[in-house]
Order: C-alpha cells, then structure tokens, then sequence
C-alpha cells in the first residue's frame, strides 16, 4: 500500500501546503480521503489519470476537506466521463449532492449518475483491494475517522477530531495492530497523542497531518518523545510504502 499526502495544511491553505486530500494506492487501485485540495489538478500534475480514482472518502463536509471534490465531479461531468469512483460523505447526502449539481449547472452542465454512499459507523466499504471501517467523531455533526485496511496493512485516518481529543479519538481500533496512524493537530497539542496512544496494542508509525502554526511546537515535541514507534510530520507530496 503506498500513501501519498496530496495536501496536508489545516484550515486555510499556506505557502508550501495545500488543503487536505491523501491518494491510497493498492495493488491497481487508487483512492481518494478527502478532498480539500484540486485533487484532480494534483493527480494530473503526478501523471495518475483523473478517471483511475476506484472510491472517495470524506470524513466531514467543512471546505478544508471537500472544495476539491466540487471541482472533481465537475471535471468528471463532462471531461472525464469515463470516471466511476464510489463516493463516500458523511450524512444527509441528499442536500450535498443538490448542491454540487446547482454549483455545476451555474457552468450550463449537469452533475452526472455518480455512485453517491452515506457514510455510517462499521463497515463501509469492501472490493477486495481495501476494506474501509468508518467510526463517528465529534468534530461536526457528521464527521468520521476511518481504519483501512489493503495488502496486509492497516491506516487509522482520524480525520479531524474534537478539541478534546482524549474524548473523541476512536480508541476501539487501538485493539488492532496498525501500521500508520494519521493524526490530526489543528485543533489541539500534537503531545496530546502520548496519552491517547500509550495503551495501544501496537503501533508502527504515528503521522501528524493538518497541523496548524500555533501548534506547530507541540508537533516538534512530538518527534522527540521517546515512544515505540516513529513520529514524524507529513508535508505535501509525501509518500509513504507500506
């Protein structure tokens, strides 16, 4: 399994880091966790073919995670129509997909006979290739960290998480052996991770992604802990083996 960072800011976008969006690939397949970035400008400029996405995850519907999925679908409307992934938001999906299709419409064009899935907690999806677990979170309303699992591997992509995190962090999957966690740290202390994680089963790797300025040294601190697995902190373009 091999794991791309297409975008790994918080909120807003900076200099060097775009909004958050992360490519799964697994055997001949690819996937898309959230869309926050122009993933099908990001795709085209890494040579993947727009229309090769298999499924899109989206863990909640603020802009930071779903701009670019807008923009997808409109590509995929009318340009790309050869594009079929299985779609995945959190919710009500019935007003999202409204919306979308009056965004496109506005250009003369219409949103296409995508495979639109609401998103609720258990098992989500399963083809084979990747099998995703999603499990609610307490960031919005509707928003949802995911355990996926391809190859023999498993990524928890906590997505983001409430202010507290020790209170909404999907403590279940830590009865799995995983080999990557993907964290958060825009809305609270990376170190906040020590204790969440110290009764983990096993845990190889531990990635902190949407990480904002003002938390930026607790993410520093992070790295030099001393733990049983690895810490470090995700930048755009990164790419991870599995």
């Amino acid at each position: 399994m091999k794991i791309t960072f297409l975008g790994t800011s918080h909120g807003v976008p900076e200099v060097d880091r775009k909004c958050t969006s992360i490519l799964i690939e697994a055997g001949e397949c690819r996937y898309i966790v959230d869309m926050g970035t122009h993933t099908a400008e990001a795709l085209t400029t890494k040579g993947i073919a727009v229309d090769s996405i298999n499924a899109i995850f989206i863990t909640h519907f603020h802009g930071d995670h779903t701009n670019g999925l807008v923009s997808y679908l409109d590509l995929c409307s009318w340009y790309y129509k050869k594009a079929d992934p299985q779609i995945f938001l959190p919710g009500n999906i019935d007003g999202p997909i409204k919306a979308i299709d009056l965004w496109i419409r506005c250009n003369g064009n219409s949103l296409r006979d995508f495979r639109f899935n609401g998103v609720e907690g258990g098992l989500l999806f399963d083809d084979g290739t990747v099998k995703v677990l999603a499990y609610p979170t307490k960031h919005t309303n509707n928003s949802y960290a995911y355990l996926i699992e391809a190859e023999g591997k498993r990524v928890l992509y906590t997505g983001d998480l409430s202010n507290t995190p020790e209170d909404d962090f999907p403590k279940q999957f830590l009865e799995f052996s995983l080999d990557l966690v993907i964290g958060e740290s825009a809305h609270f202390e990376a170190t906040k991770y020590l204790d969440i994680l110290k009764d983990a089963k096993e845990i190889n790797s531990l990635c902190i992604t949407h990480y904002s300025p003002r938390f930026f040294p607790s993410v520093e601190e992070l790295e030099k802990a001393k733990v049983p697995y690895k810490v470090f902190r995700a930048y755009d373009g990164l790419e991870i083996i599995l």
